[in-house]
């Protein structure tokens, strides 16, 4: 995924060869000026627009739409030119970019592989807007997340970039927009009655969503990735959506505020009905953009609700709830799965649209369960450890059942045995590799043997000689569950556990770990760098993740199997079949 930008930032750019995608609510023009070191623009001919989509490393589309793809080769430009300006303008003199949902705009290499992304958001009143630059910078080249608008329209904004006949040129880029959209309209026996509404979908272009929502509507090889990708797709849409949301609300709040003190400034508006006014206007364009914000805002729930009912039901073990249907009669698969779902992930915006948490496999770092206090969180601390434990377990056993018949194995370390009651489960099911290690020295055993392990294994790989690990060689991934860390745990031990975390994943030994961090107090900065290793999940809600689109803090819930059912125990008994019928 690309890195999200926000207005004023900037991005390098690894490629020369562009693509440069327009995504918007409503049809629009879209262009692409050619500037000097400092932007200006000193000829109309140096604008790609609809009325002359191509010029010397630029190529714009030739009609107004919703949907625009540009293309850019930077090294056939010329070396005059230092700026390359993408700007927004409404075909309408009636319409502003603040009636819409934000503009989107993504810039990805010529193979498609996406760079940046940059939401628009913020605009009110303007027909008009800069949406990104692309410019040198110390022998290389950039791209600036703008977002600048212009309510004069287009002709201020050229105007802004030094076009000393910007009223003239403006006219020419709307009017090879109008003409645009006749070459690209129906032929005359399907086209509308004249002063009727004008088509402007490209006619090779296909909807960027189905009107109904499909499952494994993505791109991918098979069915699973296919999800995979339609499911991390559900969680960057409502990601910027939400962005959308929020960045109209703090611009509204903003707007108000100034317009607020500018009707108080005045001494005489204190006086009489005319600051009453003043402030009652204020508030009810507050509330406008607002309204239109969240009428954005709902009709992306809508389509993303309507998305996930589709998709939940089709997801595969791997990826499915709990009391999904699929784990009804569950038969060991014969491929790995792609990816694990940890949990679900949701926003206070939208609290009852939940998207799986999935991570790939094999995981690449560990887990840790953090079974301490969280805000919202009023157990007492045994009750928090069973829970954090019982996050473990029902992970365990997902992972168990969703590899295939001797592919993966489990190990615990258990040093006072309380967990039992929760890995009753799996130790009555003969579904780890033996007794959880007990005391100092079962965990200085458990941890020796899978240090030299891993160090085996890695010499192996490091010498390019796999073929020559010993007979009987049990390779299978294995996954340490550690309860009640750090109890049991002397300095040695701590020492092999950090080496487990860092190289453990590389040579198929992987890390779950539960814990609290305030029992390891004593140990002060000695164990950041574990904690900090490994990927922190909860047994309560917690608003802890950052997406990587634009940060927002998701909370996140783990994977539980339903209060009292038997599909635990279902699964397991079918992972311990099935290892019998193997042997």
């Amino acid at each position: 995924m690309g890195a999200e930008l926000v207005r004023g930032q900037n991005h390098p750019l690894p490629r020369t060869r562009l693509e440069i995608l327009i995504s918007t609510e409503v049809p629009v023009l879209v262009a692409a000026a050619l500037g000097d070191e400092g932007g200006r623009v000193h000829d109309g001919h140096l604008i790609a627009h609809p009325g002359a989509p191509v010029l010397p490393g630029i190529e714009v589309p030739r009609a107004a739409a919703a949907e625009h793809r540009l293309s850019a080769d930077l090294g056939a430009l010329s070396e005059a030119v230092h700026r390359v300006t993408v700007l927004l303008a409404l075909p309408g003199p009636a319409v502003r970019f603040g009636a819409t949902a934000a503009p989107r705009a993504t810039v990805t290499d010529a193979g498609g592989t996406e760079i940046v992304r940059f939401t628009l958001a913020g605009l009110d009143t303007e027909s008009a807007v800069v949406a990104l630059e692309l410019y040198r910078r110390q022998g290389g080249w950039k791209v600036r997340a703008v977002g600048q608008g212009y309510a004069q329209g287009l002709t201020a904004l050229l105007t802004d970039l030094g076009l000393p006949d910007a009223h003239d040129v403006a006219e020419a880029i709307h009017e090879g927009g109008r003409s645009g959209a006749a070459r690209t309209a129906a032929p005359a026996e399907d086209r509308p009655p004249a002063g009727g509404p004008v088509d402007y979908t490209h006619p090779g272009r296909q909807a960027s969503r189905q009107p109904q929502p499909v499952a494994g509507d993505a791109a991918g090889w098979s069915m699973e990735e296919r999800l995979y990708n339609q499911v991390w797709g559900m969680f960057e849409d409502l990601a910027r959506s939400t962005a959308a949301l929020r960045s109209a609300a703090d611009f509204a709040a903003a707007r108000l505020d100034r317009e607020l003190d500018e009707a108080l400034a005045d001494p005489r508006a204190r006086i009489g009905g005319a600051g009453d006014t003043a402030r009652q206007a204020a508030q009810a364009k507050h509330d406008e953009l607002m309204g239109r914000a969240r009428a954005a805002h709902d009709r992306d729930l809508a389509q993303l609700t309507a998305e996930a009912e589709v998709v939940e039901p089709a997801l595969p073990p791997a990826y499915a709830r709990w009391d999904s249907p699929v784990w009804q009669g569950h038969r060991m698969p014969a491929e790995p799965p792609q990816a694990v779902r940890l949990g679900d992930l949701h926003l206070p915006e939208s609290p009852s649209l939940r998207v799986p948490m999935l991570v790939r496999l094999p995981l690449e770092r560990g887990l840790w369960v953090d079974s301490g206090a969280t805000p919202a969180d009023f157990n007492d601390t045994a009750e928090r450890r069973r829970l954090a434990l019982e996050v473990a377990v029902a992970l365990a056993v997902r992972l168990l059942a969703v590899h295939p018949v001797g592919e993966f194995s489990v190990e615990v370390i258990d040093p006072a045995g309380t967990g039992a009651g929760p890995l009753g489960a799996l130790t009555r099911s003969g579904a780890l590799t033996g007794p959880p290690a007990r005391g100092t020295a079962g965990v200085t055993q458990a941890l020796e043997s899978l240090t030299r392990r891993v160090d085996l294994v890695r010499m192996a790989i490091g010498g390019g000689a796999t073929e020559a690990l010993p007979d009987g060689f049990d390779s299978a991934r294995r996954l340490l569950i550690v309860n009640d860390f750090p109890q049991g745990f002397d300095d040695r031990a701590l020492t092999r556990l950090r080496f487990l975390a860092d190289e453990g994943p590389a040579a198929g030994v992987h890390l779950l770990l539960i814990a609290d961090r305030a029992d390891a107090g004593e140990y002060g900065p000695l164990l950041d760098p574990l904690w900090r290793s490994l990927t922190r999940l909860t047994p309560s809600p917690d608003d802890h993740f950052a997406d990587p689109w634009v940060g927002h803090a998701w909370t996140f819930e783990p994977s539980l199997p339903p209060q009292g059912g038997a599909v635990v125990q279902e699964v397991l008994g079918a992972v311990s079949a099935a290892r019998i019928k193997g042997k």
